[in-house]
């Protein structure tokens, strides 16, 4: 998980160390949830916004330009689950009626996820 990954006495987080702790808890929500990619869940912004995030930590760039890039990947990722049909959840029942509405749990994602940068500046 993202708390095993960065332990608890870490006082200052890179880029590298933030992208390992995201992809940790994007696997970790997968195994405990059973969702996957394209299942339209928070998910299929989660993932973008960790890929993005590893990329940068590759490249060196500070944690604050790669959050940036990350969670414009995320927004673009969830903006993109309106084409997607639910899977599992709560809108699984509606899954027709939700085809051009973008997944709650994705957009909500990518707005913590943005908000987590606005405080940080």
């Amino acid at each position: 998980s993202a708390g095993a990954v960065i332990g608890d006495r870490a006082e200052n987080y890179d880029t590298v160390l933030a992208a390992k702790a995201v992809s940790a808890a994007a696997n970790r929500m997968m195994e405990l949830g059973g969702a996957k990619p394209g299942d339209k869940t928070m998910l299929d912004a989660l993932l973008p916004f960790a890929s993005a995030l590893s990329s940068s930590a590759e490249r060196g760039e500070a944690l604050g330009d790669a959050w940036e890039k990350a969670a414009a990947a995320a927004q673009q990722a969830a903006e993109d689950t309106k084409d997607l049909l639910p899977k599992i959840g709560r809108a699984r029942p509606q899954a027709e009626r939700s085809l051009g509405t973008p997944d709650a749990g994705a957009v909500s994602l990518t707005m913590c996820m943005k908000a987590a940068l606005k405080r940080s500046l």
